[in-house]
């Protein structure tokens, strides 16, 4: 019998986690539970920060990691060109509203638009996120 597995937290690289990690604090209302400035050597913006869901609330750890060599992902993926592996699915209960909060934000409406009931967006770094109902 396999050992119990469970998914706590994602982990998110940028070149620049302790800003990205507030964008996500505002977007989602969830408190920085961890903001650690850069190691011996490394540039200012490096780093590591956590935020995670409000106690009693749904949801999972999201940490943002330094990435010395970050290229900023591509969505839609393009041949030759670095895409963006995963993404944040993030329900809303009011899609244009929650759109309109994200762009505030920083966020940035993505050109294409794969699902009507569905908006892509762009965080301050350019890893996709959905919102949906």
């Amino acid at each position: 019998m396999p050992p119990r597995l469970r998914v706590t937290s994602v982990t998110i690289g940028t070149p620049r986690p302790r800003e990205l990690a507030r964008f996500y604090s505002r977007l989602l209302g969830w408190p920085l539970t961890a903001d650690d400035g850069p190691a011996p050597g490394e540039p200012a913006e490096a780093g590591w920060a956590q935020i995670r869901a409000p106690e009693g609330e749904p949801g999972y750890t999201l940490s943002f990691e330094y990435e010395r060599h970050f290229a900023r992902p591509v969505w839609p993926g393009e041949a030759g060109e670095q895409t963006a592996s995963e993404h944040l699915d993030i329900q809303v209960d009011d899609l244009p509203a929650g759109v309109e909060w994200a762009v505030g934000c920083g966020a940035e409406l993505a050109g294409f638009q794969p699902q009507d009931d569905v908006r892509v967006l762009l965080d301050p770094d350019g890893h996709p996120f959905c919102l949906f109902l």
